[in-house]
């Protein structure tokens, strides 16, 4: 991964590479966070989980500056998200417009406009970049396929593509397995896994709690407001998922110092507590 491309802002390289200070996001008399405050280290991998409508959304859309806090500050490697083309934001796909008439290859040079710019033509680096990209995650050979016609797990596949392409260091999934079969899940976890291999820092929202815990060094538990930040075996017990979760939880002792959780608004599984 690059420090930073020419047309990204400078990064600090004593600064995390992500920090939320304070934050709190309201719409109108909601409040859809409240006072958030963490820190990512370039490399760290953190899923996000919380119920539906704890703000897991809004979170990601505060990093990526398409969101701007009510209060408190929002900081990429030190400076504002609108500073940075670092940024690379993987929305959930019930949330894209999939009639938009566009190819594989199109969309996937959509990554590379913070590098080229507005009003410039693509040229051979970035049609490369675009190749390199789809190469990686096994789509080159549907690059001229419209994205529309594309399996759920394909046009995943796709938006790591265009990230790749963008040359993104800190990567936002929003709920990036929701809806897919075990291979297509399988593949985009090993496409994650090469890229925090090259060092990309990864923020993952998930409503899969096992999978959370089994998957990421840090977990970030919030609904509305953070609940608790840290390895799985400190955030995931019985207490914090209880606050995070309220009468919507239900959690029954199980064999080997695990709680067996059923919930109507994520899915269960078995989660490991002291």
């Amino acid at each position: 991964m690059n420090s930073f491309t020419g047309n990204d802002a400078p990064h600090d390289a004593q600064a995390p590479a992500l920090s939320m200070e304070h934050v709190t996001v309201r719409y109108g008399n909601v409040t859809a966070l409240e006072d958030v405050s963490f820190i990512l280290r370039r490399g760290d991998q953190a899923a996000v989980v919380g119920p539906n409508g704890a703000g897991k959304s809004t979170l990601f859309n505060a990093v990526a500056g398409i969101v701007k806090p009510t209060q408190g500050r929002v900081k990429i490697y030190g400076s504002g998200p609108d500073r940075h083309i670092c940024i690379g934001y993987v929305p959930q796909r019930n949330r894209i417009d999939w009639r938009f008439p566009a190819s594989v290859f199109d969309a996937v040079m959509m990554g590379r406009i913070g590098q080229i710019g507005l009003f410039r033509w693509p040229n051979r680096k970035d049609r490369e970049k675009v190749r390199g990209a789809l190469a990686q995650v096994d789509m080159l050979d549907l690059a001229d396929r419209p994205i529309g016609d594309l399996s759920g797990g394909q046009q995943q596949r796709v938006f790591l593509a265009r990230a790749l392409a963008q040359e993104a260091e800190l990567l936002l999934l929003d709920e990036p397995f929701t809806g897919l079969d075990e291979p297509s899940r399988q593949a985009i976890l090993t496409i994650l896994q090469r890229l925090c291999a090259a060092g990309a820092t990864l923020l993952v929202a998930t409503h899969d709690l096992q999978q959370a815990g089994e998957l990421f060094p840090l977990v970030m538990l919030i609904n509305r407001t953070l609940i608790a930040y840290g390895p799985p075996d400190q955030v995931l017990t019985s207490e914090t998922l209880g606050r995070a979760y309220g009468s919507r939880l239900h959690i029954v002792p199980a064999e080997q110092g695990e709680l067996v959780l059923t919930d109507t608004c994520c899915s269960g599984g078995r989660v490991p507590v002291e």
